[in-house]
């Protein structure tokens, strides 16, 4: 009998300490959602996300981390097998919180790199898609990438064969783990990697006793191989300018190309084929393109010289696929923008073209020298 009394006592001071354990966790919850709801409430409606895109953006972090994570699992889990720790490997590969769950409690995923590259991705992903499709006059005509196939520039043919594959990788809705790729920048994939590393490390910590110095070592080296066999040419992005390169197409070629690129919803080449005319990297481009007041863009367009025709289509195109867009807007400042001398918008778009870590620095040194002086100080 008093066995089973010290068991009953037990299994209650269990049951006691696993309750208050949750009402700590329930305490925790309210406070993030009364935080939450204070910053929720702060934003500007302009620059808040709607509800797709915030969905959208956490689908394809939880898509990445996912990837890495069944990628470094698995071959940290050979090492640990082939050195006679087959006791950690399976801990490794049972360990039941994913990756993600734990980079998103630790705030790594909060990284302002990490989430503009994603956005914009989520983005551009969106305008593509709703862009209408236009059919092209004679409809025994192949659309643009499968013609670009065999054109009698041979690196033209390899690029169009190679941007698509590599939109049909970035856009294939494959389940949550199991992309090998997450086609990132590579500075954006080693820190996934890494951060992916460590959460694996703890969640195994969590599950056992021990040391843990052959664990760290295979991931570590996992790691180490994720990363060297990361190719970033390879990226949807980098691709896309390969291509416009090889194209390097003249003014009269790059309307026709930019028209029937955005007929056939190419996003990425209308994107590719603007940077490469002004001399831009992809991803300035891509944010004038993806920005909704327009103003830049218009700016880019005038200064690759485009005709009011071109520029009217883009710009309704642009309209008509993206919410965010006033098309009345920009019906009424369209003859302003074919006013705009190109040699003007250039000199306008120049310093787009100097090193972005530059400007980026210019801007947080502006931006530290504005909030540290009085008001008024600047003027004098």
């Amino acid at each position: 009998m008093s066995d089973d009394g010290r068991n009953t006592d037990m299994g209650a001071n269990q049951g006691v300490r696993l309750l208050l354990a949750r009402a700590t966790a329930a305490e925790t919850r309210a406070a993030d959602r009364l935080y939450g709801a204070i910053a929720d409430v702060a934003i500007d409606d302009a620059v808040r996300m709607d509800d797709r895109t915030r969905l959208r953006l956490r689908a394809v972090l939880a898509q990445l981390a996912g990837g890495v994570e069944t990628a470094l699992r698995s071959h940290a889990a050979r090492l640990l097998i082939l050195r006679d720790e087959a006791g950690l490997a399976a801990r490794l590969t049972d360990s039941p919180t994913p990756v993600f769950a734990r980079l998103n409690a630790s705030g790594l995923l909060r990284d302002p790199a990490l989430i503009g590259e994603l956005l914009a991705r989520v983005r551009e992903d969106a305008v593509a898609d709703a862009l209408a499709i236009v059919a092209p006059d004679d409809p025994d005509r192949p659309s643009l990438l499968p013609r670009l196939l065999h054109h009698a520039n041979p690196l033209v043919g390899a690029s169009a064969a190679a941007l698509m594959t590599a939109e049909s990788r970035r856009h294939s809705h494959a389940p949550v783990g199991t992309s090998p790729s997450s086609d990132l920048p590579a500075e954006l994939h080693h820190h996934l990697v890494w951060w992916s590393a460590a959460a694996l490390r703890m969640a195994v910590a969590d599950n056992g006793d021990g040391a843990l110095w052959a664990l760290d070592s295979a991931l570590a080296e996992a790691a180490t191989h994720a990363i060297a066999a990361y190719v970033e040419e390879d990226r949807l992005e980098a691709v896309a300018m390969r291509l416009a390169s090889a194209l390097d197409p003249d003014a009269d070629a790059r309307t026709r190309l930019l028209v029937e690129a955005l007929s056939d919803r190419r996003l990425s080449l209308v994107i590719a084929l603007l940077a490469q005319g002004l001399g831009l990297e992809y991803t300035d481009m891509r944010e004038i393109v993806l920005d909704p007041g327009g103003e830049r863009l218009w700016l880019a367009l005038r200064a690759l010289d485009l005709d009011r025709a071109t520029i009217a289509r883009i710009g309704l195109a642009l309209a008509e696929a993206d919410p965010q867009r006033d098309v009345d807007a920009f019906a009424d400042v369209l003859d302003v923008i074919v006013a705009t001398d190109c040699t003007v918008a250039r000199q306008a778009l120049a310093p787009l073209r100097l090193h972005r870590e530059y400007r980026a620095a210019l801007r947080a040194v502006e931006r530290g020298v504005r909030l540290s002086l009085p008001s008024g100080a600047m003027s004098g």
